[in-house]
């Protein structure tokens, strides 16, 4: 298995950690993270959410059992992690979530874009190196 595949199966993992948690148990998920629990109306849109947090999982272990994953759809998991972090560093600038509450998310997303950009590199041809001393 490749360094992409396995990423692409942990990434797979979490998202669907994240849909399951926010679909059946969301006052209880958002107490776990730190953050206030939602209106029980709002367990609607969460609902909603969490379809998408579980479909693009099963995308991504789709994607690691292909042969070649598709760069599109790669490049669709970094984008949605670059704005995690960027929600996450808005509201922890303002002032609205702590560094406790975003610290983890934030740092699993700043993780995920990256290597995801790394190891899919040989997908495009590129050459993604790290900086030698």
């Amino acid at each position: 298995m490749t360094r992409l595949k396995a990423l692409l199966y942990i990434i797979a993992i979490s998202q669907l950690a994240l849909g399951a948690l926010t679909l059946v148990v969301p006052a209880a998920f958002f107490g776990w993270m730190g953050l206030s629990a939602p209106a029980t109306d709002n367990n609607y849109m969460l609902g909603m959410l969490s379809a998408r947090f579980l479909v693009f999982g099963l995308m991504l272990i789709w994607q690691a059992r292909r042969v070649t994953p598709d760069l599109f759809i790669i490049r669709a998991m970094v984008l949605i992690q670059v704005i995690d972090f960027a929600v996450g560093a808005f509201y922890l600038a303002t002032g609205v979530i702590t560094l406790a509450t975003a610290g983890f998310p934030m740092f699993n997303a700043a993780l995920f874009a990256g290597l995801l950009v790394w190891f899919s590199s040989a997908l495009t041809g590129s050459k993604i190196t790290l900086p030698s001393r």
